[in-house]
């Protein structure tokens, strides 16, 4: 056998026999284990986790309740009505800024990135309020429309002087109670 024909012969062998020992290597290889496949699978699966509704510039009493049922905290939500309006009756929750200080005690307290909720009296005075804010460089506001009327049109948490009256004869009617804030969810969205 010339000396040209037995190097061809002996590198096909050389090459099938490393071939077969990678082959036999990588079978010996353990498994990647069970946390490690996890996370792989994970990487491959779209991004399905929900999140909690985000802040428009006019919101409803609705897009408010459903962030605070969210559980986010994330907000802060502000009465620019006067004093006396906000110890009669107020969101629950809500900070007091009324009007005539409201930029000056909002830059003293909050963060010009942080989510704010801001109502009045009427949607006209939680217009102004909230471009005074917007002004002043905060720049996530939220002008909540219909104030109190229309948080407590949802049945949302209210607190104050006013509030606190003499409970009617369904107060305690737990299935009516839950009625009527179903039938308050669909007729206001």
């Amino acid at each position: 056998m010339p000396d040209s024909a037995f190097r061809k012969t002996n590198s096909t062998y050389t090459s099938c026999y490393i071939a077969i020992a990678i082959k036999t290597f990588n079978n010996a290889l353990p498994m990647k284990n069970i946390p490690d496949q996890i996370s792989d699978i994970k990487e491959k699966l779209p991004d399905i986790t929900p999140t909690p509704p985000g802040l428009k510039a006019q919101a409803s009493s609705h897009d408010l309740k459903a962030r605070l049922d969210w559980g986010e905290p994330g907000l802060t939500i502000i009465d620019a009505r006067d004093v006396e309006s906000f110890g009669k009756s107020h969101i629950t929750g809500a900070v007091m800024m009324p009007m005539e200080d409201l930029v000056e005690r909002a830059k003293a307290s909050l963060e010009p990135v942080r989510d704010i909720y801001i109502y009045g009296e009427n949607d006209q005075q939680t217009a102004e309020a909230a471009n005074l804010l917007r002004a002043a460089g905060f720049q996530k506001v939220a002008e909540l429309k219909g104030g109190i009327p229309g948080w407590k049109a949802i049945d949302g948490p209210i607190d104050g002087s006013g509030e606190h009256d003499t409970p009617g004869p369904d107060a305690y009617n737990v299935v009516s109670r839950l009625q009527h804030h179903a039938d308050t969810q669909k007729t206001n969205k």
